[in-house]
């Protein structure tokens, strides 16, 4: 189903509010300084990239105003046609026409100036040239303020109209003005109609929603129409006929018996055969008002006659009053129910429905003897019927829990029966309605059940006596059989130990070095030994194992003691001498050059970078705050050059 939203169309600005917006767009979005220092390539894409941000600006801009308003011939004929009254379909159509032409307009002037810009010679060509372009594009919009002063117009109209569902469900309300037409509605819906005692109160038509059979029916209220000729009537009333016109709904047609309106019956008469053709294939209700002020059966016998032709020609007659609220809900019934009806009727002459009826199929069973089945019905049910007595019907047997609920008092009647827990199967029936723990402290209790517990408890217990009576305890024999100057070696002993042990644990968490192997002298000889077999002279071997193995032994550097010597320092002196002329071994680097390379690159990351700098095209840059020519005072006498 289409839902029309005329709300959300964007504002249409007015066409010196157009130019503003989109220069000063084009100013912010744009680079705005051109440098000594550009080459003429680079300035001609400067100006060339203004012209065509402002096109592209203006090009968006109206293309949104063009596909956000409704086009006539796209949407529901209930629409175009209340449009075309409102707005005047040929009006609305040339203002949407000349903002699709401008707009194309706009894009051919930028085409065009973009050409010229690339062959520009100089920064003032070229910027005369971008000049030129915005001039024509502002001039082009400039010419379109009337187009765009009517469309806001509309827009702001159609924001205000009701929303419409063409399709769904709908009750329609004509009639004369003052007749009870917004009063009905106010009754039926949620809606908030004015209601005044004075004609043509509603002037535009007004929706409303009432439920029925669980479903949202449309009600319209229209404004009250005259009984003249077509080309006579005007923008108030034409949209009353537009609704009833093109709208596939019920039509409430409301008639004032007591003439309060200002109108007779006959000319009421009148006007419902005047509009008769707009109700050709819908649902006609004849909604007689205000009987409460006059019956039906006291209004003159002609007036009668003509109502009740009426109700010949295919409408309903149902009376009401919206004073005393007597029969409104049954005009509304009635109405819904011959909506229904022509809707379901419709649907069944449908081709569709033609197409599902043949994906159908209903299966009858086939006879399977020749013997007739009539429907039995038994000879007591036959008997009360003829005779008017009641059948006895025997109620089913009461339920445990039932029973159980008889016999409690009162107040505890209808708390949770444990009828059920009769069915346990325990050796001691005073053990069924027992409160058992299923789940304690995370564990299933049944696990650790075991009738036998107790018994098998007594025999271990006997076990463990008979194995302490055998078996006695030949620790403590030792240490009866030992006298006090025993104990005390004994208790000496214990002690070295603890304190062995806790020097074992200190040893293993200090820093360390590993001790030479014992038997490294017996695994060196065999090695020798064995080179020898095999003819190699084993002097060299053995002696880089030595030096090896005490390199090893010899651990951490050891602290010079005091007494070393002059000697000693001089030799220290050498060697420091020696290993700080050795240059600085780089690791993974292979050569020179890769160093250099490296020592660049770290030197470079060292450089903070210059976050303030403000050197792009696309910056403001404000070289000097204050020009010599606006803050230099007033001028002498005879000088009349500002700058």
């Amino acid at each position: 189903m289409v839902v029309y939203n005329f709300k959300g169309i964007t504002v249409v600005p007015t066409a010196k509010d157009f130019i503003d917006i989109v220069l000063s767009k084009t100013q912010r979005k744009t680079p705005t300084v051109v440098h000594p220092q550009y080459q003429i390539s680079r300035i001609r894409h400067f100006y060339m990239r203004k012209v065509k941000f402002s096109q592209q600006t203006f090009h968006d801009r109206l293309s949104k105003i063009v596909e956000e308003f409704p086009l006539l011939d796209d949407i529901h004929p209930f629409y175009a046609n209340l449009i075309n009254i409102l707005y005047d379909r040929d009006h609305y159509k040339l203002a949407l026409g000349q903002i699709n032409i401008c707009r194309h307009l706009i894009d051919n002037i930028a085409k065009d100036y973009c050409k010229l810009l690339k062959y520009g010679d100089s920064l003032y060509r070229c910027k005369q040239l971008k000049k030129a372009a915005l001039g024509r594009m502002a001039t082009l919009m400039k010419k379109q303020a009337s187009s765009l002063a009517y469309l806001e117009q509309v827009r702001q109209h159609l924001a205000r109209l009701p929303s419409i569902e063409p399709n769904t469900r709908t009750l329609i309300l004509c009639g004369y003005p003052n007749v009870g037409k917004s009063s009905f509605m106010n009754k039926v819906t949620r809606a908030e109609v004015d209601v005044q005692p004075y004609a043509f109160t509603t002037k535009s038509l007004f929706v409303g929603h009432t439920d029925y059979k669980y479903s949202t029916w449309q009600v319209i209220d229209t404004p009250g129409i005259l009984d003249h000729p077509l080309e006579e009537r005007n923008t108030i009333e034409m949209q009353s006929i537009t609704a009833m016109a093109h709208l596939r709904a019920a039509i409430l047609y409301v008639m004032d018996l007591s003439e309060q309106c200002g109108y007779s019956i006959k000319q009421q008469i009148a006007l419902f055969n005047s509009i008769k053709p707009l109700f050709s294939g819908k649902p006609i209700v004849l909604a007689l008002n205000k009987i409460d002020v006059v019956q039906f059966e006291s209004i003159p016998l002609e007036d009668q006659a003509a109502i009740k032709e009426l109700e010949k020609e295919g409408a309903t007659l149902v009376r009401m009053s919206t004073m005393t609220e007597e029969g409104v809900s049954l005009v509304k019934q009635t109405a819904c129910e011959k909506l229904l009806e022509q809707r379901v009727d419709t649907a069944i002459r449908n081709k569709k429905v033609h197409d599902a009826m043949n994906k159908l199929h209903l299966a009858m069973p086939a006879p399977r003897d020749t013997k007739t089945r009539p429907p039995i019905i038994p000879e007591s049910v036959l008997k009360a019927k003829q005779g008017g007595m009641e059948v006895e019907i025997t109620p089913p047997p009461k339920t445990e829990e039932e029973l159980e609920d008889e016999q409690k008092p009162e107040w505890m009647r209808g708390l949770e029966s444990k009828a059920w827990k009769r069915k346990y199967l325990s050796k001691n029936e005073d053990w069924r309605f027992d409160i058992i723990p299923e789940i304690k402290d995370g564990h299933n209790i049944i696990d650790y059940v075991d009738p036998e517990i107790l018994e098998k408890l007594d025999e271990l217990e006997k076990e463990e006596e008979l194995r302490d009576a055998e078996e006695p305890d030949e620790e403590m024999e030792l240490e009866d059989e030992l006298n006090s100057e025993e104990e005390g070696f004994v208790k000496e002993i214990r002690q070295r130990k603890g304190v062995i042990i806790q020097e074992n644990r200190l040893a293993k968490s200090r820093n360390h070095s590993s001790l030479p192997d014992k038997n490294s002298e017996k695994q060196l000889s065999s090695f020798e030994s064995h080179l020898k077999e095999l003819g190699i002279d084993p002097t060299t071997a053995s002696e880089r194992l030595r030096e090896r193995s005490r390199s090893k032994s010899r651990g951490r550097k050891r602290a010079r003691s005091e007494s070393q010597g002059a000697e000693g320092e001089a030799e220290t002196k050498v060697r420091r001498t020696t290993s700080s002329s050795r240059p600085p071994r780089e690791q993974g680097l292979k050569d020179e050059k890769q160093v250099k390379r490296v020592e660049k690159v770290a030197r470079k990351a060292l450089f903070q970078r210059n976050k303030e700098g403000r050197t792009g095209e696309g910056d403001r840059i404000i070289s000097t705050k204050k020009p010599r020519h606006l803050f230099s005072g007033t001028r002498t006498v005879g000088k009349t050059d500002r700058r």
